[in-house]
């Protein structure tokens, strides 16, 4: 079996160096909770990593797609999608995909690591519900990830920590992440089931799963009061997150591929070009033109 550690296509993570971890653990505030590794790695074929030898890091791995396993303590835990879990400090372990996983990632250290870690040695369910905000939680992930990836000077790295509270509260206090209400309505219900996995494989039957309609007149209705079918929809609103992608990060373009739930990059670029009118190269070039002459003109 081939068993590989990273270099999946589409990846994105920073470690940091050992001279930047030793200016966290020195700093006041940082030193409190700080990251030392951070990535995503999609749909990881074969994804395997043993360490005999443990490390001084709390390992964190949300699983959003595929499955996986890890084994801890000579205890073996199976993950599935939408599920989670932290992997103790100074404890040998050893995970993988069981065939491919999509997951995100992220090593850390601090005085308060510990509260963030205490009990979630075992799989953490973090499945879609109406007031489950998983793209807020994603999208401080993110925030996280490009501010260490642009700059890890302390400034940096405090903001980099106080974005990692949040984070981390968000799954350890799941509750009160979730205490916002959420909506009655049909339609408005399965668009936010599909804003929640705009970067997942979802088919029709599983927004019909969750909203508990027939086809037939779940399109009918969804049709009327959105003017487009379900597909159709869904399909805009992963343009229209790549086209932020686009304008506001430096990612490739077939990393945006898999941010947005889309494999194979030619059918990506022609949904493109058939939504908005040009290819994804040609909307990120006439954004920055568009930045450059808005500075120019200043």
């Amino acid at each position: 079996m081939i068993k590989q550690k990273d270099g999946f296509q589409g990846q994105q993570s920073v470690v940091l160096p050992p001279m930047v971890v030793e200016i966290a653990e020195k700093d006041e505030l940082v030193s409190s909770l700080f990251v030392t590794d951070i990535g995503y790695y999609p749909n990881a074929t074969n994804h395997y990593r043993e360490r005999k030898l443990a490390i001084n890091q709390y390992i964190l791995i949300y699983c959003v797609d595929g499955s996986g396993w890890y084994k801890l303590k000579g205890k073996e835990y199976q993950v599935v999608k939408n599920q989670f879990f932290i992997l103790p400090a100074g404890e040998p372990h050893i995970y993988g995909a069981n065939e491919s996983w999509t997951i995100y990632w992220v090593h850390f250290r601090g005085d308060h690591a510990a509260i963030f870690a205490d009990g979630m040695q075992t799989p953490q369910n973090i499945n879609v519900a109406l007031n489950s905000r998983i793209r807020d939680r994603i999208s401080i992930f993110e925030e996280i990830l490009s501010t260490l990836h642009s700059g890890q000077d302390i400034e940096d790295l405090r903001y980099a920590s106080s974005l990692l509270h949040y984070f981390l509260a968000s799954m350890r206090y799941l509750g009160l992440y979730r205490r916002a209400e959420g909506t009655s309505d049909t339609i408005e219900a399965a668009i936010h089931f599909m804003q929640e996995n705009i970067e997942n494989r979802i088919t029709l039957q599983d927004v019909l799963d969750y909203i508990g309609y027939s086809q037939s007149h779940f399109s009918v209705i969804f049709k009327k009061k959105t003017g487009e079918s379900p597909i159709a929809y869904f399909n805009r609103l992963k343009i229209e997150y790549a086209c932020k992608l686009l304008k506001e990060t430096d990612l490739k373009i077939n990393q945006i591929c898999f941010k947005i739930g889309i494999e194979d990059p030619f059918y990506f670029s022609r949904l493109f070009s058939k939504t908005i009118g040009m290819s994804p190269t040609e909307y990120r070039l006439n954004t920055e033109e568009c930045t450059k002459l808005k500075n120019e003109s200043k």
